[in-house]
């Protein structure tokens, strides 16, 4: 018994033991197209993996045979008449439906017929700015094409291909023996045509006889306006070629749209985070907002708060089916400066007194204190000699109150100009 017969067919299809039929057949299904000799020519280790892959579904999928495996192990399905044979392991039917599209259970009388192409799926990244706009990219694959000499059928042109005599054209061979069990009815393909019901004796010189070419390909994909993140199009025709003149697969492009640091996609709307200062919070005014479409200004209300949100409307995504655009919401974050000038600390204070706040706790200067000449006695606190050193010491008293005439608003704004002004 050859040494691969012996491998776990679990382990060979990467499945567990309690794995589904359905779990079983779709591992199958792409074992069979990444290993399939077509796909992998001159490769003797990927047509060995093929044989492996093949026996393994051909007894997991049969319940009866996998029952057995799962009690007696390779001996339970390999005794008389109960294995999967040499080569191939038969389940044609599932095998051309795995890498040609599939047929159904009709693939057994067909199995000399035309095959359509296995898909092929790509993946391609683009930014939010294009996903918004739309574009066209191109995609290079890599694929298997029908032959372009002798149309898929592998035969050199003027020639046709003999039938089988082994399986008279069938493609399968089926073999009754009796076993402990009973009568087992196998069938399996036929070793001699390969599964295709026919013999090439004239092949075609460009695919010797395979019906196969690969080919590098570059291929045109239009994304839509507004595509959504991990979309798959569909482009019909552009997969795999087809088997004895069938028509090819499609090809799927999985679009990725990256993220991008300045806005949060919500399905069609978009966000972003600006902060402000608390003086423009306090006093409004404008503020410009980038968006996926161009720089639009905001007018902020005086008392703006903190997590307000303002929209713009017609400047988020655009919808994938021309439904017009989503809106851009813009998310309010109000700054607190953690340093502040004397000056500037003094101006808060006041406009802390004229707003009826208590800042006898935090402030540095009391308003009595700060009303005396600077020659005021020593040792009249430390907090008193700081800010009259700050203020300088020497301003006189109509100055401070000429200040009060521009309001305290507008104090505190030249004060703390350029330091955390929008």
């Amino acid at each position: 018994m050859a040494q691969h017969q012996q491998e776990d067919y679990y382990r060979v299809l990467g499945v567990d033991r309690g794995a589904s039929d359905d779990e079983i057949k779709r591992a199958f299904r792409r074992l069979a197209r990444e290993n399939h000799p077509d796909a992998n020519q001159h490769d003797q280790a990927a047509e060995e993996r093929f044989k492996r892959i093949n026996e393994a579904h051909h007894v997991l999928s049969d319940r009866e045979k996998r029952s057995l495996y799962d009690r007696y192990g390779h001996a339970g399905v390999n005794g008389p008449g109960g294995g999967p044979g040499p080569g191939f392991g038969g389940g044609i039917e599932d095998l051309f439906e795995a890498f040609f599209g599939g047929f159904g259970r009709d693939a057994r009388s067909t199995a000399a017929g035309p095959r359509r192409g296995a898909d092929l799926e790509v993946s391609l990244d683009i930014e939010l700015s294009e996903a918004a706009r739309g574009l066209e990219r191109e995609v290079e694959i890599s694929r298997v094409e029908s032959c372009h000499i002798c149309g898929g059928n592998g035969v050199r042109p003027g020639s046709r291909p003999q039938s089988c005599p082994q399986c008279l054209g069938t493609g399968q061979v089926t073999t009754s023996q009796s076993t402990m069990f009973g009568r087992m009815m196998t069938s399996r393909p036929c070793n001699r045509c390969g599964g295709r019901g026919n013999l090439i004796t004239d092949p075609c010189p460009e695919c010797d006889g395979r019906g196969l070419t690969r080919r590098q390909r570059r291929v045109n994909v239009r994304i839509p306006a507004g595509v959504p993140n991990q979309t798959r199009l569909r482009l019909s025709g552009q997969g795999q070629g087809g088997l004895q003149g069938g028509p090819p697969g499609d090809l799927y492009v999985l679009v990725r749209v990256r993220q991008d640091p300045r806005f949060e996609r919500q399905g069609n709307d978009v966000v972003s985070h600006h902060t402000i200062s608390y003086i423009k919070a306090a006093l409004g005014g404008p503020l410009p907002v980038e968006t996926l479409w161009s720089t639009e200004d905001i007018e902020l209300p005086a008392g703006t708060q903190p997590g307000d949100v303002f929209s713009l409307r017609g400047q988020g995504m655009p919808d994938v089916h021309g439904r017009g655009r989503g809106e851009h919401h813009v998310v309010v974050k109000v700054e607190i400066p953690t340093r502040l000038t004397s000056r500037q600390r003094e101006l808060l204070h006041d406009l802390a007194r004229e707003s009826g706040l208590d800042t006898s706790a935090s402030a540095e200067t009391p308003r009595s204190d700060r009303q005396r000449p600077p020659e005021a006695p020593a040792g009249t606190g430390g907090a008193q000699s700081r800010a009259g050193t700050a203020s300088g010491g020497k301003r006189p008293r109509p100055a401070r109150r000429a200040g009060h005439k521009k309001g305290i608003w507008q104090r505190v704004k030249e004060a703390l100009s350029g330091d955390g002004e929008e």
